[in-house]
C-alpha cells in the first residue's frame, strides 16, 4: 500500500528556476549521474507539451498519425536505455490516473507502454489511492534525480511549462523519494494496465484542455477538475530524459 501521508513542499524552500535555465540545469545533472535511481511522478491528466509532433498530430485529432509518429522514435528510445545502461542510471516513473482517461492521457499511456518495451520502468496508481493525501490539493508533479535533486516543475492551468522548483536539502529530497518509491511498488506494472484498460480504446477526439469550471472535451463526460495548493505539473514532450521532462513520453 502506498503511504498515507505524503510530504510538505515548501517553496521557499527550494529556488525558483524560469524554464530554460531549469531544462539546461536538467540536463547537466542527469548527464552527470551514474549508479545511481531517479524517480518521477506525474499527477495531472492533461498537458501541453511543445515540440512533439506526435502530439501535434493528436491536437489535430490524427490518431493515427500520432501513433505512427511515435512508434518512429523507437531507435531514439533504444539508444536512450543503451546510455542508462552504460551509466548504471535506472530512471521510475509513476503515473496516477484518473478515468474515463482523458484524450491526452490515452495517448501518454501508448507513448509510456512503448517506454516500457524499450526498458524503461513505469507503473500506474489510481488517483482514487492518493485520495487521502489529496485533501488540500493535488501532488505536485516531480522529478527526483538520483538522490540528490528534486524539481517540482510548475505548469499553468492550461498545461503548459512555467519553470521548476529545485530543492538540493538532504531531508526534503529523502522524504519525497521515499514516497514515490512507496507509490511504485504499490503500482500496477504499465504493460498489465494497458491491456486491460487502454488497448481497447477507441480513438480519442482530439486532446483539448479541461477548464477551471470542469467541462470536458466535445463528445466526452463532464470532468471533476481540481485545483490545488501545488500549482505544478510534469509533462511527456520529449522521447529522451537527456531533456528536462515538461512532460515526457
Amino acid at each position: 500500500m502506498p503511504e498515507t501521508y505524503a510530504p510538505a513542499l515548501v517553496p521557499e524552500r527550494g529556488e525558483r528556476l524560469v524554464r530554460e535555465t531549469y531544462r539546461k540545469d536538467f540536463r547537466e545533472r542527469s548527464a552527470a549521474l551514474r549508479d545511481a535511481d531517479s524517480w518521477k511522478l506525474e499527477r495531472r491528466q492533461h498537458f501541453e507539451e511543445q515540440g512533439s509532433p506526435s502530439r501535434d498530430a493528436l491536437r489535430r485529432g490524427d490518431w493515427e498519425e500520432s501513433l505512427r509518429l511515435m512508434h518512429e522514435r523507437g531507435d531514439a528510445l533504444a539508444a536512450a536505455a543503451r546510455e542508462d545502461q552504460r551509466h548504471g542510471h535506472a530512471f521510475h516513473r509513476v503515473r496516477v490516473v484518473e478515468e474515463p482517461l482523458t484524450p491526452y492521457l490515452q495517448w501518454e499511456l501508448h507513448s509510456l507502454r512503448q517506454q516500457a518495451q524499450f526498458g524503461a520502468r513505469v507503473r500506474v496508481v489510481s488517483a482514487e489511492s492518493v485520495a487521502a493525501v489529496e485533501q488540500s490539493g493535488p501532488l505536485p508533479e516531480l522529478v527526483v534525480l538520483g538522490g540528490r535533486t528534486l524539481f517540482n516543475i510548475l505548469y499553468s492551468d492550461a498545461g503548459h511549462p512555467q519553470g521548476a522548483i529545485r530543492f538540493t536539502e538532504p531531508d526534503v529530497v529523502a522524504e519525497w523519494e521515499h514516497y514515490i518509491t512507496s507509490l511504485y511498488k504499490s503500482g500496477e506494472e504499465i504493460a498489465s494496465y494497458f491491456e486491460r484498460v487502454v488497448a481497447h480504446l477507441p480513438a480519442p477526439t482530439r486532446a483539448c484542455r479541461l477548464d477551471l469550471a470542469g467541462l470536458a472535451c466535445p463528445g466526452t463526460a463532464p470532468r471533476r477538475v481540481v485545483v490545488g495548493r501545488h500549482g505544478s505539473a510534469m509533462t511527456p514532450s520529449s522521447a529522451l530524459r537527456s531533456t528536462a521532462p515538461d512532460p515526457a513520453p
